[in-house]
């Protein structure tokens, strides 16, 4: 179920319009039918929680995703978010119905592991300085 799919569900149960969603939401109306039509999805997180409030339920139902997708869309943007929800899908597949071995599990959790310290030590060089010393401290 996409993120349309579970915003016109929520709206309708909660017998809201696309109008009233939007009033509450301070967005305008033609916003929320892009939203349900699958066309656009929010930037704003501030929005999605006003939307989540309305309609009684939370942001990571509405968005499908963890809290660590939700975190990442708040800091980094839908892409990002879109990123690693399709990554964690497609590795939860792996672990859950896949034909590989204790052992090859194992392994496909260290290459992962790795390949993230590996992408980090070389950001660090696309990274100012200036960041860097925060980060250390």
């Amino acid at each position: 179920m996409q993120f349309s799919d579970r915003l016109r569900e929520k709206r309708l149960e909660a017998n809201l319009t696309q109008s009233d969603l939007a009033k509450i939401a301070g967005v305008s109306t033609r916003t929320i039918q892009n939203y349900e039509l699958g066309d656009r999805q929010p930037s704003n997180m501030v929005v999605v929680q006003k939307i989540a409030d309305a309609l009684h339920t939370t942001t990571e139902y509405l968005l499908g995703s963890s809290i660590y997708t939700v975190e990442t869309h708040e800091r980094d943007g839908a892409n990002a978010a879109r990123d690693i929800e399709e990554l964690v899908e497609e590795v939860t597949g792996l672990f859950a119905g896949g034909e590989l071995s204790e052992d090859a599990l194992e392994g496909a959790m260290k290459a992962l592991n790795n390949a993230y310290w590996i992408a980090k030590e070389k950001n660090k060089k696309y990274t100012p300085k200036k960041y860097l010393k925060k980060a250390g401290e």
